[in-house]
């Protein structure tokens, strides 16, 4: 071990290394300043250029262009892997079989047969391995599972989700990309059906459908999960700006995540006659006098907030850390089971042919 790998052990702090420079890769940056105990030991880019750059815009104690290099770095106890999707698989076997713990960026891969493989390696080396669908850990959905599972809203029987911003259509964009694991499904879906599968578990049957963007990949999809006594209707899309809320109903209530719900701060809980609000749909209030209506007081109905700095990602590199340090190698909140079969619900719906070739922009 060197000098740096031996400080960083004695005073007790977790290194991570973050392969990419992008923006996510930047967040996490950012955001590891809210982790106790976290230093960001190590940064890898393609380029040196690009390496020194992210190291001196976010105090990376060491920057690489070698990927061996920096995967045998001593002072990185996980990898956080911010490269595209289609990279994931190879980065991620790599570093478990170098016995350095992972967290991927989501999709962990770009389909469940690469997912499956990542989770059969993880167990075959014994090393901790989870996807970072950082959602599932943000203090808002944290404390609405803990309702759901209270039974405060009673047995669930509808989740309505939709996750969709505009994107110009750029064929060579990540968003589009086909080559870089492209398309709304793997990049917003996954966030919806990851979420619906954390409150209703596995389906027992999943059906859909998709419009394709010039190019072929999906430029919306609907994706409906289907339980013995539940229904799960999500949606996700580049084509429009949606809703963007998660909602669960049940049998005596109702829990808004509120938009956009992929980083939420806020819920609101309808309980009794208030499950379908007098002030415009319960998926969310539309224009400025909708807004203003959901904010005045109504029976049954209550917000709560929860509210943190930086965008969330910090959330997710604590429970790595806990878990880790706990000698676990799975994260009980985001298995690596989870993670395949939300992938495999996307491609059954994807492996269908296109209800419309092409969407005209």
């Amino acid at each position: 071990m060197d000098e740096l790998g031996e400080k960083t052990a004695r005073s007790g702090a977790f290194g991570w290394g973050i392969i990419g420079t992008g923006e996510i890769a930047q967040r996490f940056a950012s955001d590891l300043a809210f982790v106790p105990d976290a230093v960001l030991a190590a940064n890898h880019s393609r380029t040196m250029t690009g390496a020194e750059n992210f190291r001196e815009a976010f105090g990376s104690r060491r920057a690489y262009s070698d990927l061996d290099s920096f995967m045998a770095d001593p002072a990185i106890d996980a990898i956080y892997i911010a490269t595209p999707n289609s990279l994931h698989l190879a980065q991620a076997l790599k570093a478990l079989r170098l016995g350095k713990a992972i967290l991927v960026e989501k999709p962990i891969a770009p389909s469940h047969t690469e997912a499956s493989v990542i989770q059969r390696e993880a167990a075959r080396v014994n090393v901790f391995a989870m996807e970072a669908l950082w959602t599932r850990f943000l203090p808002a959905v944290i404390a609405t599972k803990a309702k759901v599972d209270a039974g405060e809203i009673g047995m669930i029987r509808t989740i309505t989700a939709e996750l969709a911003f505009a994107h110009e259509y750029k064929p060579e964009s990540r968003f589009f990309s086909r080559s870089l694991g492209g398309g709304a499904s793997l990049d917003l879906g996954v966030y919806c059906v990851s979420l619906a599968m954390h409150f209703l578990g596995q389906p027992q049957k999943v059906s859909g459908l998709w419009h394709a963007a010039p190019n072929g990949v999906d430029m919306r999809s609907e994706i409906t999960l289907h339980y013995d006594e539940a229904e799960a209707r999500l949606a996700c899309g580049f084509d429009a700006n949606g809703a963007n809320h998660f909602v669960i109903e049940g049998t005596k209530g109702a829990i808004r995540l509120d938009a956009p719900f992929r980083n939420a701060q806020r819920l609101t809980v309808y309980q009794g006659f208030a499950l379908t609000p007098p002030f415009g749909p319960l998926p969310g209030p539309q224009g400025f006098f909708g807004k203003l209506l959901d904010r005045l007081p109504v029976p049954g109905r209550s917000v709560e907030e929860h509210h943190f700095p930086g965008t969330g990602l910090q959330f997710e590199a604590m429970a790595v850390m806990a878990a880790i340090r706990a000698g676990e190698t799975t994260c009980n909140v985001m298995p690596l089971s989870d993670s395949v079969n939300v992938l495999r619900a996307i491609n059954m719906v994807l492996s269908q042919p296109a209800t419309q070739r092409v969407i005209k922009l």
